[in-house]
């Protein structure tokens, strides 16, 4: 059994920042996997300011999340759509687009997702 472990998203061990200067992504690692916190600037859209360094068509990370502040608008491959804010948890599988709404930036905290999520 592993002993106790501290570690600060203030301190980040790796952060990727997202194109156009819309936000960024702080990561600290474990043993169970990256933990991040995702800051995405008034703006941001992953097809505009991600998909450039995914090359993929859509988001295909896994995502699970709970979000500290400000609001994003989550559209899945099939259609599926809905809005997320503080206090918020959310799944969503691979296949997403995704935006912030509002002049707020959005940030949260993904469990799941961020491993090698707007990796160059």
């Amino acid at each position: 059994m592993a002993g106790l472990v501290r570690k600060s998203l203030d301190s980040p061990e790796e952060v990727r920042p997202f194109e156009g200067g819309k936000g960024k992504l702080e990561l600290v690692n474990a043993d169970t996997g990256a933990v991040g916190r995702g800051t995405f600037e008034p703006g941001w859209r992953w097809s505009e300011h991600v998909k450039p360094i995914a090359k993929t068509d859509s988001c295909q990370a896994s995502h699970t999340c709970y979000f500290v502040s400000g609001r994003m608008h989550v559209v899945m491959d099939d259609g599926q759509e809905d809005d997320f804010g503080p206090g918020d948890y959310m799944i969503c599988p691979p296949g997403h687009d995704a935006w912030v709404v509002g002049d707020e930036p959005c940030v949260l905290v993904d469990w799941q997702g961020f491993a090698d999520y707007a990796k160059r």
